[in-house]
């Protein structure tokens, strides 16, 4: 469906499928090198659509640690979540959860003091917190009226086992996204 080479500026890697206002899907994937894209896909055949054939740059780090993007909707923004850092150090991991929103899907994402996403900008969602180490590596969704995060961390309490957490993803009044509690602690 989409592969990167050496010659290109993207890593086809942590896939995930958005829906923008008109129920179109989009890829958006990427990792390291230079940063997250976003590929329009063709409804009826799921394959990268013709009539777009742009890989949209919609998050970078200008080669830092940056990936595992997914994309909600929500009262006319689109979150664009993505992981900074490093992942899989255990309890030396670094890895934590940072969000940007826009009014389009194919951006520009910014965090609140409106600092583009390709400026390395975002606003920290997840971060290392008491027995929670490296929280990242997630997905968000819509499930039904509930929106989720799902995402992976060390538990320091048990050696940096490697554990996963679900959260619903609340908005709060400037529609900026809020986890609750853990659903299953």
């Amino acid at each position: 469906m989409v592969q990167s080479t050496k010659a290109d500026t993207f890593n086809a890697i942590d896939p995930s499928v958005a829906l923008d206002a008109a129920g179109t899907p989009w890829l958006v994937f990427g990792s390291f090198w230079d940063g997250i894209r976003l590929r329009k896909l063709d409804v009826a055949t799921g394959m990268p659509a013709t009539d777009d054939p742009a890989y949209h740059a919609v998050a970078s780090r200008g080669g830092g640690a940056i990936e595992g993007p997914s994309i909600i909707a929500h009262n006319g923004f689109y979150y664009l979540f993505v992981s900074f850092d490093l992942c899989c150090q255990g309890v030396s991991s670094t890895y934590r959860t940072m969000v940007g929103r826009a009014t389009r899907i194919t951006g520009p994402y910014t965090d609140k003091a409106g600092t583009d996403m390709m400026q390395g900008a975002a606003e920290p969602l997840l971060v290392s917190s008491g027995r929670y180490i490296g929280p990242g590596g997630g997905t968000a969704w819509k499930n039904g009226s509930t929106y989720l995060y799902a995402y992976h961390y060390y538990d320091g309490q048990a050696n940096g086992t490697p554990k996963l957490l679900v959260q619903p993803i609340n908005f709060d009044a400037s529609d900026w996204i809020t986890l609750g509690p853990p659903l299953f602690p």
